[in-house]
């Protein structure tokens, strides 16, 4: 088992301040709130007309492929994804934040002796090729989003054309599962793969999960339920999203929430900094009484 702390991010109102497709309506003229709006009846209109269970998640993908395919939004594809990564609007103290959170753990001689890491997860509804193209791709071990693959119009066009894997609020589980057991790091290790808690890569007491809101309530609870550390965040100046995650706090659904502003001495800053050292500390000196409790002494002259 490695000594990781993983910190696992929400990507939408968590790290970037609205939603990663914001830059896209700007650029193809879309009205947000209308596209919003619009999409969120269709789970019961489907249902109504029918008689089908529907994604309210990830139904959003569909009407993009849609929108590609149909010219609305022109030369939509993979490529174009990853250019609009670009223009995401991180909060105050991102990137860097994933830098200074390595360095704090990874420039300390006490910690470094023990092979102790922080890494950075980003898992998402969203669109993976956005947070592949944005300014913290370089920064994180691991990406979890929806992907889509690129196709041909009529006219020969190259835009996004199937969708071949999403993540929801609930499937969010699945992928912090796979963090604690490796997937995609140790060989023929799969997310069905029975491993015993010992043999993980990613104890669930080393993990801190960060995100914005109710609907991370399945990922909060499975961290916090395994004695990780949950942490929420609320945009300067959003009541209704204070009472929110205060409501979160109230709850026992996470452990401490703060206004999304990573600086350095903001509360986010300072308290996940924190927590970090805690779990680093806690990690050197399980290790110190590991290799204690092995200890045998050295052989002796006989007299």
């Amino acid at each position: 088992m490695a000594n990781i702390i993983a910190v696992i991010w929400d990507f939408d109102k968590t790290l970037i301040n609205g939603y990663m497709q914001d830059p896209m309506f700007e650029e193809y003229g879309v009205n947000t709130s209308e596209f919003w709006k619009e999409n969120n009846a269709l789970p019961s209109q489907y249902e109504k007309e029918y008689g089908i269970r529907v994604n309210a998640d990830t139904i959003y993908l569909n009407r993009f492929i849609k929108f590609a395919r149909e010219g609305k939004f022109y030369g939509l594809n993979n490529e174009k994804l990853m250019e609009f990564g670009k223009k995401q609007k991180f909060y105050p103290g991102i990137p860097e934040f994933f830098r200074e959170s390595k360095a704090l753990i990874e420039n300390e001689p006490k910690y470094k002796e023990y092979g102790i890491l922080v890494e950075h997860y980003i898992v998402s509804t969203g669109m993976a090729a956005v947070i592949r193209g944005s300014a913290v791709a370089d920064h994180v071990s691991g990406i979890w989003g929806c992907e889509l693959l690129d196709g041909k119009t009529d006219s020969g066009d190259t835009v996004i054309s199937e969708i071949v894997y999403t993540i929801d609020n609930t499937t969010k589980t699945k992928a912090i599962f796979e963090i604690n057991k490796g997937v995609g790091v140790i060989d023929g290790i799969t997310a069905n793969s029975n491993l015993a808690p010992e043999l993980r890569r990613v104890p669930f007491e080393n993990m801190i999960y960060i995100a914005d809101g109710p609907s991370d309530v399945p990922a909060f609870s499975i961290v916090n339920g395994r004695h990780g550390a949950t942490f929420a965040i609320y945009p300067h100046g959003d009541q209704k999203a204070l009472h929110q995650v205060e409501q979160l706090r109230m709850d026992g659904r996470i452990n401490m929430f703060a206004e999304a502003d990573y600086s350095k001495e903001s509360t986010a800053y300072m308290w996940i900094m924190n927590k970090i050292k805690q779990f680093a500390d806690r990690i050197r000196e399980q290790e110190r009484q590991r290799i204690s409790a092995n200890l045998t002494d050295a052989p002796k002259h006989l007299t």
